[in-house]
């Protein structure tokens, strides 16, 4: 059984049934969560059946799509309703991804978005730093709680003194969580650092039902971002647990340290912060009036999830991006089809190739903050004249220079940033092809670009329905050709990029490198065999040892932290850390192993429980910390004079760092 065939089932009905659960069920829900994963699915409108077994039936009814209630999910089988079979069905299920009715009015800063898409050093640089401390709250993750226990003292951020009577009389103090929010915060948390302990072969369907019914609170207490971070958790969760050759352990790592953090952040933020933390419920459209729109390029969109489609982007006269998509369950197929379909947006005529190249003028223009245009009904678009990338205001595009338009891609492509934040992670470079090059998971283009910085550049997609991959090998063929190209950052240690577009070899038009296939005859020498460039030297920034902090985090998610508490002595890397210049790295590994190996027994020698708060508070100092660096790396990387460009605020060198 494929879980994508079953309806989503709403987190408080896998909670509900899995609590149900006598203590004896529980024990066997993973094996029967297993068993029921072999047996056939009939899918019948709004009707799922399971064969249990030949005589029993199990019935999911979906009225729109989502099984929303307890009594919707019945079972034929002699122990119903209090059997195993229930709960293993929804607990096989996707969650649903739904917003509950509050059970109060929300403030303006619940109202808004948990978005529903269907995703220090360069060559010759010196070694990296820990870059300075930032007074960045978004990174203090450390618990109060797990602090105190560490250093004696509690130094979580507070709100502060109040200020004294009568300075600011009409100044009204800024907002903080309500008691109900800090409860389903520290729910979250306690569930979260749970997983952790347990790691991902001991988080089974008891612990995802714990994260579920936590998600289900926040979001009647109005915090979905960390409601939606949970939910994200057990899917990738299910996901490892079954082999899924998509899932990739860095993910959960990235989820899970959203989960905590936020969680914990609810306590102690305010005001602007507060409404960032706790994120929004819809996404958001506002006006934008009239927009006289340029088309850039079309790529298509293949998601793990069966997914497809297309996303068109242009660029205002002002030089702000935009996207008009349209993704859909179909996969690849749909992709490809859907590049030839008319754009949904007012009456425009236009398919979405055609306005990769065109123009439109729009009036009624909604926008939403990470710059998708709204097709309401009220939004009006006609067929306008386009632009060349070489001719305004297209061209503009491309005189930024790289290690500003780097760090600002970093800026939207932060792992942990606020979902609110605006930007794009396109770069626009002119650069001289150089051949390909050969590496551990296969082979990229290496370009070079402006100032001198060696590019790598890699196919977005590899199906080979896709263009992709062909045309990236064709370009391999063509060295010392220049090209103005778009493309997607990687966060990396050295500049790299998924190749979107380019303008043509031949130097007229562009192509949409995943839709549009290049020819040997388009090539200024069609029978160029594919040229590979000599080996590049690596930048110091390669050979950072943050890897050694990296893998210990990671370790952790798939084994739990026992994984970490067998360790034993950790000085050896420790030391190779520090003379790499990062002593705070070094600091929060031995603090985490330490934490992780740390049991206490009671007067009679039996072993106490384990300190989960303190580990994972520990886990996401060094989880959060190891990211910021590899963002100030990859920044570091595409700046000719190694500096380091504003990514989001550094490492959290200071904030982060627990006492050791």
């Amino acid at each position: 059984m494929n879980a994508d065939r079953l309806p989503p089932v709403a987190p408080e009905v896998t909670a509900t049934l899995v609590e149900s659960l006598s203590p004896r069920l529980r024990k066997r829900l993973d094996a029967a969560v297993t068993k029921l994963a072999a047996r056939p699915v009939l899918r019948d409108g709004d009707t799922t059946t399971i064969e249990v077994d030949d005589e029993t039936e199990l019935r999911l009814h979906a009225p729109g799509g989502v099984v929303a209630q307890v009594e919707s999910v019945t079972c034929g089988c002699l122990l119903a309703p209090a059997c195993v079979h229930r709960a293993a069905a929804a607990c096989a299920a996707p969650p649903a991804d739904v917003a509950p009715e509050p059970a109060e009015q929300p403030t303006p800063e619940a109202v808004g978005t948990a978005s529903a898409d269907a995703d220090a050093a360069t060559g010759g640089g010196p070694v990296a730093t820990d870059p300075p401390p930032v007074a960045d709250p978004a990174t203090a993750m450390v618990p109060a709680s797990a602090t105190h226990r560490a250093s004696g003292t509690d130094s979580a951020p507070g709100p502060g003194p109040a200020p004294a009577p009568g300075l600011t009389p009409d100044a009204a103090p800024p907002e903080t969580a309500t008691p109900d929010q800090r409860a389903a915060a520290d729910a979250l948390w306690a569930a979260g650092a749970a997983v952790l302990e347990a790691g991902v072969d001991g988080a089974g369907a008891v612990a995802q039902s714990a994260l579920l019914r936590a998600a289900h609170t926040a979001r009647l207490r109005h915090l979905p971002r960390a409601a939606g971070a949970a939910l994200s958790v057990v899917t990738l969760l299910r996901a490892a647990r079954a082999s899924n050759p998509s899932y990739r352990t860095a993910e959960l790592v990235t989820a899970l340290a959203e989960l905590l953090g936020t969680a914990r952040r609810v306590a102690t933020a305010t005001g602007a912060e507060l409404a960032a933390v706790r994120g929004r419920v819809r996404r958001p459209y506002s006006p934008d009036g009239s927009l006289r729109l340029y088309g850039l390029f079309t790529e298509p969109v293949v998601t793990d999830s069966g997914h497809g489609g297309v996303r068109t982007w242009v660029a205002g006269a002002d030089g702000r991006l935009f996207t008009v998509g349209d993704v859909a369950p179909g996969g690849v197929g749909r992709a490809l089809g859907v590049a030839d379909r008319a754009v949904r947006l007012g009456d425009s005529a236009l398919t979405h190739r055609e306005l990769g190249r065109a123009g439109l003028a729009v009036s009624g223009a909604t926008v939403s903050p990470d710059g998708r245009l709204g097709a309401g009904k009220s939004v009006k678009a006609v067929t306008a004249r386009g632009a060349a990338w070489t001719e305004p205001p297209l061209a503009t595009l491309w005189e930024t220079p790289p290690a500003e338009q780097a760090a600002r891609a970093l800026r939207s492509t932060s792992r942990y940033a606020d979902p609110d934040g605006t930007g794009s992670d396109l770069l626009f470079l002119d650069v001289e092809l150089l051949g390909a090059v050969r590496e551990p998971g296969g082979t990229s283009l290496l370009a070079l670009g402006e100032g001198g910085v060696p590019v790598r550049l890699t196919a977005a997609d590899d199906d080979p329905a896709l263009a992709h991959r062909d045309n990236l090998a064709l370009l391999a063929a063509a060295p010392g050709t220049r090209l103005r190209i778009i493309g997607r950052l990687i966060p990396a240690a050295h500049p790299r990029l998924t190749l979107l577009a380019c303008s043509h070899p031949t130097g007229e038009g562009t192509i949409d490198l995943g839709l549009d296939r290049l020819r040997r005859a388009d090539l200024p020498d069609p029978a160029a065999p594919a040229h590979f460039a000599p080996p590049q030297p690596a930048g110091p920034g390669a050979q950072s040892p943050l890897y050694l902090l990296e893998r210990r985090v990671e370790q952790t998610v798939p084994a739990g932290r026992a994984a970490l508490g067998m360790l034993g002595d950790v000085a050896a890397e420790t030391r190779r850390i520090r003379r790499g210049g990062l002593p705070t790295a070094a600091g929060l590994l031995t603090a985490l192993c330490a934490s992780a190996a740390q049991r206490e027994r009671d007067h009679f020698g039996r072993l106490l429980p384990a300190d989960t708060d303190g580990f994972a508070a520990y886990w996401l100092a060094a989880a959060r910390y190891s990211a910021a660096v590899s963002e100030s790396l990859c920044s570091a990387a595409w700046n000719p004079t190694g500096e380091v460009q504003g990514v989001s605020g550094g490492p959290p060198a200071a904030a982060a760092r627990p006492a050791v």
